[in-house]
């Protein structure tokens, strides 16, 4: 795919989409809009997983950013670690990079974003469907070491069942959007045809932002810059197409993709990123296959480069190229007695990915990384509630393919095994489910060593250190526990979790006291920290709740019962995390203080509406940053608003959405940021007051 299709594509679509079906649109009455779903790990009559946290329909399009990180920031228990506006991956009680697994569809996502704070994961929500984060013994089906959790991003691109009847149909949706501190503008579409035997799919973003606009005066290499964060700018665009056949005992189907992005990197005043991913995907589904109720294979391919640029100047090359392959088998459910029925899925997984990087400002050698996985969940569902297990072992290869740094060419094997239990106990009676439903969770997580981890050495430039790589290092190992319990009464609810994660192994950097320049030559105090990877014992523990009271309209409203004005609830969200490093008795980098939100949440007919605030405190809990004390990060509080209106004209739907965020342009940072701690006064703060407005139709 080209630059120009890509950008043809998508402003074709949304043009004849929203051409056609402008004049046709009026007022109606129309549903309730979707939000943010955080549920229960109960059992259901046809899914075997549910997530914890789900985001998706015009929740998920509201929240949307231009990262997934960004997009999932403020979750209870996730946060963003942004490294400015164009990079950001979820952090999750505390964890950030490998301990976090990124999926699309269930398959690896084969990209380098773990291997650098600065590398952008290439998937972007404009064409997501679905996200859903994972944890518990349900995450094991797809890792063992993401102690954090799963997060799985879905879109339709291959087709799982039947859309269409026999005579056939076409569906779609379009999207534009403009404004925000960057001054965004972005279009993304997706078309869909097919009948009872085949569906198409097509989709196509491109997202262009401006300089970061943010509420103090900052500066390029000592050059004023005024209230806009220097090379912050970004460009990306991609599309996709996939085919599926359809039978009566289930689907095949293939998807390629491309994703292409040019970044500003922002530590950097003149370096730029250009990213380009190809993937491509088989996925195929067959029913009632002897002891199974289905078996689902997938085969995916990766094709991931990115160069830095210095200038107009190519530096520094990152290649990967990645193979995956899982087959799984879900059981068919065996009833037992006194009403209990034992529900399941067993399979293995096979991932090997190349990564080679050429550059003055490579810090890791070439690499072959191979993983094979056998695993199981189990889950046994009886009249008051439910046990679950899930197991996975893995064989991993870690092999360094020719001398670099301090390290001869070599191969490390690892074996992790990871288990885990769960049980629900569900307290919940009539009709309604009102009452308690009690949760609780014991897992020991085992996870390889990355190469990076392994076998890095020389200048990092996005953390400002010199990092070095400890080959002999072993496997991290935790064990998690966590409690929690969801009240329902009517249109009241109420969720706390109480959670920790203790590391016998918890791989981490600590500054060695010496110096270094960018050529490994020895430096002072003014040159880069040298960080070297190390095995410490730490511990990381916290409280998550989240509640929704109604205020007003029905007849559980705690101030009026009438509904004539429109509905209105009060939502509530808390969530804190401590980390701390057991081994130096120093707290952990790159943690999210307390935070505190709460929303009046408004709607009536076709209207809906938002205000509220967020609120973090201040994080003084931060580790040296080498010789010098880290930087702390003063408590704020960010008010925002959202107004939404949505409609239907015969088969078409309209969402017109528009968000005020920071209304008071408070000036803040984050304390999950690299950038935070390296670049001083000049680190980019969050965004300024900045006001979105966007469009959505689908038919």
């Amino acid at each position: 795919m080209s630059h120009f299709f890509t950008r043809s594509a998508a402003a074709a679509a949304v043009f004849t989409l929203f051409g056609h079906h402008v004049s046709q649109a009026h007022a109606q009455a129309s549903t309730q809009l979707d939000d943010v779903t955080i549920t229960s790990r109960a059992l259901g009559n046809a899914a075997l997983l549910v997530p914890a946290q789900q985001l998706s329909g015009a929740a998920l399009t509201q929240r949307q950013g231009s990262t997934l990180g960004e997009t999932l920031d403020n979750l209870p228990g996730i946060a963003n670690s942004s490294f400015g506006p164009n990079v950001g991956r979820p952090v999750i009680r505390g964890m950030e990079g490998d301990r976090v697994r990124i999926l699309q569809n269930s398959g690896a996502n084969l990209d380098v974003s773990g291997l650098s704070s600065d590398h952008a994961v290439p998937i972007d929500p404009l064409t997501t469907e679905r996200i859903e984060v994972l944890r518990g013994p349900a995450a094991l089906l797809y890792s063992g070491g993401a102690m954090g959790g799963v997060v799985n991003v879905i879109d339709n691109r291959i087709a799982r069942e039947r859309a269409f009847d026999a005579q056939g149909g076409v569906m779609g949706k379009a999207e534009v959007r403009a404004g925000g501190a960057a001054n965004e503008r972005s279009t993304g579409a997706m078309v869909e045809a097919g009948n009872d035997q085949m569906a198409l799919h097509v989709d196509a973003f491109d997202r262009s932002t401006q300089h970061l606009r943010v509420p103090k005066d900052m500066n390029c290499d000592g050059t004023p810059n005024g209230r806009r964060v220097c090379n912050s700018a970004s460009d990306s665009r991609g599309g996709a197409v996939g085919g599926t056949l359809l039978f009566d005992r289930g689907y095949l189907g293939l998807s390629a993709s491309e994703y292409r992005s040019t970044y500003g990197t922002v530590a950097e005043p003149t370096v730029s990123i250009g990213m380009l991913r190809r993937h491509q995907v088989m996925e195929g589904l067959l029913r009632d296959v002897g002891v199974f109720e289905n078996l689902k294979f997938q085969l995916g391919h990766t094709n991931y480069t990115h160069t830095e640029y210095e200038g107009a100047v190519a530096g520094t090359r990152f290649d990967n190229q990645g193979r995956d392959f899982r087959l799984e088998g879900r059981q068919q459910a065996l009833r037992l007695t006194n009403g209990m029925q034992l529900d399941g899925t067993v399979g293995l997984q096979r991932e090997s990915n190349d990564l080679q990087a050429e550059g003055a400002e490579k810090f890791v050698g070439p690499s072959r990384t191979q993983s094979a996985a056998l695993f199981t969940y189990q889950a046994l569902k009886t009249s008051w509630g439910q046990f679950s297990a899930g197991a996975r072992t893995e064989a991993v290869s870690v092999a360094l393919r020719e001398d670099f740094g301090g390290n001869v060419a070599q191969a490390q094997k690892f074996n992790p095994f990871s288990v885990g239990l769960g049980v629900m106990r569900n307290l919940r009676g009539g009709e309604s489910q009102n009452g308690w439903q009690i949760s609780s969770h014991l897992s020991a997580n085992q996870r390889a060593p990355k190469d990076y981890e392994l076998f890095a050495h020389g200048p990092h430039v996005a953390t400002a250190a010199y990092e070095l790589g400890n080959a002999s290092i072993g496997l991290e190992k935790a064990t998690q526990f966590d409690l929690g319990g969801e009240w329902q009464q009517g249109t009241h609810k109420f969720g706390v979790t109480a959670f920790s994660s203790h590391f016998a192994n918890y791989i981490s950097q600590q500054p060695t006291g010496a110096y270094r320049l960018a050529d490994g030559s020895p430096g002072t105090t003014a040159d880069l920290p040298v960080y070297n990877f190390e095995g410490v014992r730490a511990r990381f523990y916290g409280i998550e709740s989240t509640a929704k009271v109604r205020m007003v309209g029905g007849q559980d409203a705690l101030l009026s019962r009438n509904a004539a004005h429109g509905t209105m609830d009060l939502e509530l969200r808390a969530d804190v995390v401590h980390a701390q490093d057991l081994t130096h008795n120093s707290p952990l980098p790159r943690i999210a203080p307390m935070r505190l939100g709460a929303d009046a949440v408004w709607s009536r007919n076709a209207w809906g509406a938002r205000l509220g605030f967020m609120h973090a405190a201040a994080q003084n809990r931060v580790p040296d940053n080498g010789a010098s004390p880290g930087v702390t990060t003063a408590a704020n509080t960010l008010w925002n608003a959202a107004l939404n209106f949505h409609t239907h004209s015969g088969p078409t739907h309209w969402l017109l959405f528009a968000k005020l965020d920071n209304i008071t342009n408070k000036l803040a940072y984050s304390s999950t940021s690299v950038l935070t701690q390296t670049m001083g006064s000049n680190a980019p703060p969050l965004a300024g007051r900045r006001l979105k407005v966007g469009a959505q139709l689908s038919f």
